[in-house]
């Protein structure tokens, strides 16, 4: 639960940071939600 949690958070950053135009910070965050979402994901897998 608080993974999905902290995978919400940092995607919903980066959407802030897209909308006010702090490209760098959103894609970023963007990238590590999804890097985070994969690594979670595969533990379930596993």
């Amino acid at each position: 639960m608080k993974k999905d949690i902290a995978i919400g958070t940092l995607f919903i950053t980066g959407l802030w940071g897209f909308i006010s135009g702090a490209f760098i910070i959103s894609t970023v965050m963007f990238g590590a939600s999804a890097m985070l979402s994969n690594i979670f994901l595969r533990e379930r897998l596993d």
